[in-house]
């Protein structure tokens, strides 16, 4: 994987890749967390107890999940690619390719973090909050916030890492 050596790397890259694994890890523990609360819920209705609001924390504590996993997949090249495409291409052009795309995803996570964040004000401003539980929406935009903000992190690692291949040749 291209970015599994650089937990150990000084400076700005080490850092942003322990705190983006970190964070994954958290989304990680979170999918575990939303896996529980679905089970104690079946679990549950087998004795007429089940879990009020399973359904609307799974719905927000995935959308979290997913979001946390964004950075990581970037960091680490997981993302989808098209190698049928590229598989007869040589090295320097999958490496403007890869720099394209980290382009690509600093951009879009750039457009996403602006668009989310006033998506978070509307839900707060008219004061949505799930049906059962009564959980207030936007706080739920407080973590994908921190994720985009993340990517767009991710995005820009790797877009340095891509122009370093690029100029060593």
């Amino acid at each position: 994987m291209p970015g599994s050596s650089q937990h150990s790397s000084p400076g700005l890259t080490g850092a942003a890749s322990r705190l983006i694994t970190a964070w994954a890890l958290l989304g990680g523990i979170l999918l575990l967390a939303v896996i529980a609360v679905n089970m104690i819920s079946i679990v549950g209705s087998v004795f007429g107890k089940p879990f009020p609001g399973d359904f609307e924390l799974t719905e927000m504590g995935v959308a979290v999940a997913v979001f946390a996993f964004l950075p990581y997949c970037q960091l680490v090249g997981a993302n989808v690619s098209a190698d049928i495409f590229t598989s007869g291409a040589s090295r320097r052009t999958i490496a403007v390719f890869t720099m394209f795309a980290s382009l690509v995803a600093l951009g879009f996570a750039g457009l996403l973090i602006w668009r989310m964040y006033f998506g978070m004000l509307n839900q707060k401003d008219y004061d949505y909050t799930t049906t059962i539980l009564q959980i207030p929406h936007w706080m739920a935009f407080v973590p994908i916030l921190v994720s985009l903000a993340l990517l767009a992190l991710a995005a820009f690692v790797t877009l340095l890492r891509d122009v370093s291949v690029l100029s060593k040749g």
